[in-house]
């Protein structure tokens, strides 16, 4: 059992030394670095949707070596089993008896690769992990130790052969996050770095253990968050089930993830309690990819990302009065 505590401004500290790492390898990427790192905080699992070579893979595994995660990846094609994914009993004939094999789910930080191009019932055995820290396997069911989480791959782009997640399962996710083209300068930052280390991988040491990320992810139940401001992310997750271009709007689940990633945003920021900026930074990430949009709005180019700013838009956000008294002192800070 993890016995460390620390206050919200340790967390803070150290998210920040943990993006400086990653950000030392991922270049020009911060604000979709702080989403992904805000899922960890927040115990969930994340998405990572965008076009080949933006540096989805790396991101996994520079996060997971300056977490100091157990890492894993897993390559999803189309011929991948669930015993691929949960493992398997083998016979051992020194022993005349079967015994289990652990699969690569049996990690800390797994990266489930281009997610999308294997079969649904593939995926359904990683999301069940996901979804239950556990597997079954013949009947015995095997805990994943904490912390356990995956970043799952996925192309927007050539769909032909694969099996895209249906909302259901996508609902399984606490955000997806999408990096795009790095501009000019980026692109030839990650050229200089490139050439200046004279290697393609790129290493980094490890800037906290498995244990003190449990322990910042325990720090967030500390952060507060108002009444007002709970009320604000309800109104938020309903109204994408209200508006008239949405066919199915985000689930209670959805406001659930908004909760908890607006916690990690306000603790990654040393504060010990959530402002209405935290819930507005992480909405999109949150909430887009729960909402399913009528067939003719593809037709008029609006995507779910549209529907989610649109919603931040005409919903109020609290008043600052509403805030904690000793909120204008950290807010300033």
């Amino acid at each position: 059992m993890n016995d460390v505590r620390f206050e919200t401004g340790e967390v803070g500290r150290l998210a920040r030394t943990v993006l400086d790492a990653v950000g030392a390898v991922v270049v020009g990427k911060r604000d979709a670095l702080e989403l992904v790192l805000a899922g960890i905080l927040a115990g969930g699992h994340v998405l990572l949707e965008d076009l080949p070579g933006l540096g989805k893979t790396l991101t996994a595994r520079s996060f997971a070596q300056a977490l100091g995660l157990d890492f894993r990846r897993l390559q999803f094609t189309p011929d991948l089993l669930p015993a691929d994914v949960t493992g398997s009993f083998l016979y051992d004939q020194s022993k005349g008896d079967f015994t289990f094999r652990a699969g690569p789910v049996f990690t800390n930080l797994l990266l489930a690769d281009e997610i999308n191009r294997t079969p649904p019932k593939t995926q359904a055995a990683l999301l069940e992990a996901m979804q239950e820290k556990q597997v079954s396997v013949e009947g015995v069911t095997y805990r994943l130790e904490a912390p356990f989480h995956v970043l799952a791959t996925a192309n927007p782009i050539e769909y032909e052969g694969t099996y895209p997640l249906p909302e259901a399962q996508l609902d399984r996710f606490l955000l997806r996050v999408s990096f795009g083209y790095p501009t000019h300068d980026e692109e030839w930052d990650v050229l200089r770095r490139r050439m200046s280390r004279r290697r393609e991988e790129s290493e980094l040491a490890a800037v906290v253990d498995p244990a003190t990320l449990l322990a910042m992810q325990a720090a967030l139940e500390d952060v507060v968050v108002e009444d007002s401001l709970g009320h604000y992310i309800v109104e938020l997750t309903a109204a994408t089930r209200a508006h008239p271009s949405v066919l199915v709007g985000a689930s209670p689940r959805g406001s659930l993830a908004l909760l908890l990633l607006a916690r990690a945003r306000a603790a990654m920021a040393g504060r010990d309690f959530v402002v209405p900026e935290d819930v507005k930074e992480v909405a999109v990430p949150a909430l887009a990819h729960r909402i399913t949009l009528r067939p003719e709005m593809w037709l008029r180019r609006v995507d779910p990302a549209f529907v989610v700013n649109e919603v931040l838009d005409q919903t109020p956000a609290p008043a600052s009065g509403a805030l904690p008294s000793h909120a204008a002192d950290q807010v300033a800070h």
